[in-house]
């Protein structure tokens, strides 16, 4: 009886040495499967053209913006308001354009006082038919700007109008009021 308990025993054991060993086979595959399907999931995307997340490096040759509309002129005016303690201005008053062209501008601003100043700009559009047309990919306006004592910025304004502007804008003035967040009694940083 004591020598079949030990049998049983023995083989008990082994069926759990062996369900040990597939388990951890089973462990070893599963991590390495997590593992290689982010670099195959790149691949499949890659050839088949779908969330490309690794893009081959692109030189301006090869970029044709197809979406420009040369038949087309608009005139972008350039305007600015100041509200506090600076001098602010387009560095030019007008630009022509092409509807999907990508265009830049810069303005200036220069904190003529011997403190700190924290600002804002704020955009608006005329005629106000234009502005869902008016595409900045990159501005000053996005963020609020910290001015040191005197110190004098370029800001750069980059943007496209829209191919899909009506035909019947011919003129779109961009003008920005730049104003200080917190007022002069404000202690900036």
């Amino acid at each position: 009886m004591e020598s079949r308990d030990q049998d049983n025993g023995a083989s008990i054991r082994k069926l759990n040495v062996q369900m040990l060993g597939k388990l951890l086979v089973i462990a070893v595959l599963m991590f390495g499967f997590g593992y290689a399907l982010v670099p195959v999931y790149k691949k499949i995307c890659e050839v088949i053209g779908v969330n490309i997340l690794t893009p081959k490096d692109v030189t301006v040759e090869d970029v044709k913006n197809t979406q420009i509309d040369k038949s087309r002129t608009i005139t972008i005016e350039f305007d600015a308001n100041a509200q506090g303690p600076w001098r602010f201005r387009p560095t030019v008053a007008s630009m022509q354009v092409h509807p999907g062209e990508m265009a830049q501008v810069m303005y200036e601003v220069v904190n003529t006082q011997e403190r700190n100043i924290d600002a804002q700009a704020i955009p608006s559009y005329a005629p106000q038919q234009a502005t869902p047309y008016f595409k900045k990919m990159e501005c000053f306006c996005f963020k609020q700007q910290t001015l040191g004592p005197n110190e004098a910025k370029q800001m750069p304004v980059v943007f496209f109008i829209d191919p899909a502007l009506p035909k019947d804008v011919k003129t779109i003035t961009l003008s920005y009021t730049f104003f200080e967040i917190g007022g002069p009694g404000k202690k900036s940083s």
